[in-house]
């Protein structure tokens, strides 16, 4: 059962965990840098693999072609001829294994990898993987692979077709089932300055930044060069780089207000209204026009051979006539009176929200007004449609 709240509720929940309110109104929020930004060169890669699931219980890709060249090309290893043709793979299955590679790996640490069924494969529950390459963009080999699979879904195939299906059985986990091998270079130990980006643009936050970390490391440590990214001079030594970034990213910042958005989700209809929105002078009138078309079938039987009146033969219908059946349609259109609400100057996102419930939008109805106002240049917000 999906539940869902009102549109006043979400708002109320969102602004519930703001910070104390200044004079001017504006919610105060701090954040530390590490939740703000991160630094440049610092990050994760992804690497993937091609790889054999065996074990399966017969769910697995039977006579695809790819599978058994693969099977065949691993036996080779070990010594053995095979033809691709007297194998089965019905208890193994061709996958791809991803992985994340994070910052800092070093060779022998432990990484999670997900493996995915690429064949006709139903179901992963129970097999193993066998060793398998991990590869990075650059075609490097950075871990290798193997291990068995968790799976958390669930196939069932009966003999006359019909399937159970419980979340998806034909992707697993391995728990780390990765080994790294290489390590990835990053310019953490390297750049004479670190370079902070922004998790999201924006001029005020980056220049609160600069500012901050000046106000607690010393005046010229920090400088804004953009809306994303701000220089940090750092340590050449790494043992006091690493101490300088623990004390670097716990520094708190004052956040700037975001722009104002309204976010509109049009699958599920929900609805998000930021800080920020205002309205100019508009009034809106917004109805609902409810067509019903109701469709009967009407049978018509004619008369063959029947006397109509006494006795007389004359007066028989003549043979031969037809049943027709007929369509009758009914068409029922009802339109409510529309109701009409004005938004005065300045209008704030308490009065928007409450201007739109008294009239009993539903959401569907509340994104057509968005819109409308939008398109009348009264709404001053970016109005963003996922």
């Amino acid at each position: 059962m999906t539940r869902s709240l009102s549109l006043p509720i979400v708002i109320a929940a969102l602004f519930a965990f703001g910070g104390p309110a200044q004079a001017d109104g504006r919610t105060e929020v701090t954040s530390r840098i590490k939740d703000l930004a991160s630094v440049a060169g610092v990050r994760s890669n992804q690497i993937v693999g091609y790889g054999i699931v065996v074990g399966l219980n017969g769910t697995g890709d039977g006579n695809v072609a790819a599978t058994l060249q693969s099977m065949q090309s691993m036996v080779a290893r070990f010594g053995l001829t095979v033809d691709a043709n007297a194998l089965n793979a019905k208890n193994a299955a061709a996958v791809m294994v991803t992985a994340e590679l994070p910052p800092f790996a070093k060779p022998g640490q432990k990484i999670d990898v997900t493996v995915s069924a690429i064949g006709k494969a139903g179901s992963l529950r129970g097999g193993s993987l066998l060793m398998t390459q991990l590869v990075g963009a650059d075609n490097e080999t950075y871990a290798m692979a193997q291990g068995n699979l968790a799976v958390g879904g669930l196939g069932i195939t009966g003999n006359d077709g019909s399937k159970v299906s419980v979340n998806i059985p034909t992707v697993g986990r391995i728990p780390g089932g990765a080994t790294v091998e290489r390590t990835v270079a990053t310019p953490f130990d390297s750049s004479p300055a670190m370079m902070l980006n922004l998790n999201v643009p924006d001029f005020s936050t980056s220049s609160r930044l600069a500012k901050a970390i000046d106000r607690e490391l010393g005046k010229g440590t920090a400088y804004a060069l953009d809306a994303t990214t701000v220089r940090v001079a750092a340590p050449k030594d790494v043992n006091q780089r690493v101490a300088f970034m623990a004390v670097l990213e716990e520094i708190r910042v004052e956040s700037a207000s975001p722009p104002a958005r309204v976010i509109v989700n049009s699958r599920t209809g929900t609805i998000v209204i930021g800080e920020g929105v205002r309205v100019t002078p508009a009034a809106v009138s917004h109805g609902s026009l409810t067509v019903r078309i109701k469709e009967n079938q009407n049978v018509s039987q004619p008369n063959s051979g029947v006397n109509v009146q006494g006795n007389n033969p004359g007066n028989a219908a003549p043979p031969g006539g037809q049943t027709v059946v007929t369509q009758d349609s009914q068409i029922d259109v009802s339109a409510p009176p529309a109701r009409t609400f004005l938004f005065a100057p300045g209008v704030e996102l308490s009065n928007i929200v409450d201007a739109v419930n008294n009239v009993g939008a539903s959401p569907s109805d509340l994104v057509a007004i968005l819109e409308a106002l939008k398109q009348a240049g009264a709404l001053h917000a970016d109005l963003i449609v996922i």
